[in-house]
């Protein structure tokens, strides 16, 4: 299993780091055995696994909920739990009893969106003993702020304001910053100036490492199609496929055979 200090050295060696998404424990028995380097238990659940619009539906049971099942499928990959919604801003005993709950139910660090009246709480964190990810850019639980699900950092006020809140998010000990839907040019300015590794999804190449949502990348969401998700298996038709072909052997009483059956 990787961990924390494996990411500095891969960052330092200019080794690329892979994260996906996963909330349930049959995935992460798959993940478990491939070469994938850690698992983000992210707020998207909200909306992949709840089919909610956003991700400010995410609570702190919900993510429990679904950290204790990644945990159960997962035993060798490293386990980082999204922080919820306002979990961080409340107060400091609801953030700690919060965090408490996510790594005694399996999570071995935890990431928090955001820079801004966050810092304190950070480093409260990181002195604490707990390994804490950033969240810069497009940062979802505040779509409504941002105006909706959309590119950050596009004029040079922007990004430097990206760029500064990179700085205080390592200074305030982030082991990594996930760097969301901004500029390729901007991902690469902040990687290059900072020691901590970064993880992309939809900020270009140049981003220590990837992060995507396992449903996306196997295809499962037909629909959803932004320009920085690749698709490395076409799921949705492959598993609709293979229910209308059960359907289709029942009807014609195919399913089951004799040594199908007792």
């Amino acid at each position: 299993m990787k961990t924390i200090q494996d990411f500095q050295i891969m960052k330092n060696e200019k080794k690329k780091i892979s994260l996906v998404t996963c909330y349930d424990y049959w995935s992460a028995r798959i993940i478990d055995e491939s070469d994938i380097d850690a698992v983000l238990v992210g707020d998207s659940a909200a909306m992949v696994m709840h089919g909610f619009e956003t991700t400010v539906n995410a609570e702190l049971e919900m993510m429990c909920y679904h950290i204790e099942a990644v945990k159960r499928g997962l035993k060798n990959k490293f386990l980082i739990g999204d922080l919820p919604f306002l979990a961080h801003r409340k107060n400091l005993s609801y953030l700690m009893e919060s965090v408490d709950r996510f790594m005694k139910a399996g999570a071995q660090a935890v990431k928090i969106e955001g820079a801004d009246g966050n810092l304190e709480m950070i480093e409260h964190l990181v002195k604490s003993g707990v390994p804490v990810m950033g969240h810069l850019g497009l940062t979802p639980q505040s779509v409504h702020q941002l105006g909706g699900f959309k590119l950050q950092g596009k004029d040079e006020l922007a990004a430097k304001k990206i760029f500064q809140d990179s700085l205080l998010l390592q200074q305030a000990g982030c082991f990594s910053i996930v760097l969301e839907m901004i500029p390729a040019e901007a991902a690469k300015k902040i990687t290059d100036e900072l020691e901590i590794p970064t993880i992309g999804i939809g900020a270009g190449t140049f981003t220590s490492g990837q992060v995507l949502v396992l449903q996306d990348l196997l295809g499962l969401n037909k629909n959803f199609n932004p320009k920085f998700v690749r698709k490395y298996l076409d799921g949705y038709d492959l598993i609709q496929g293979a229910l209308n072909n059960f359907n289709k052997d029942v009807k014609e009483n195919k399913f089951p055979q004799p040594n199908e059956s007792y």
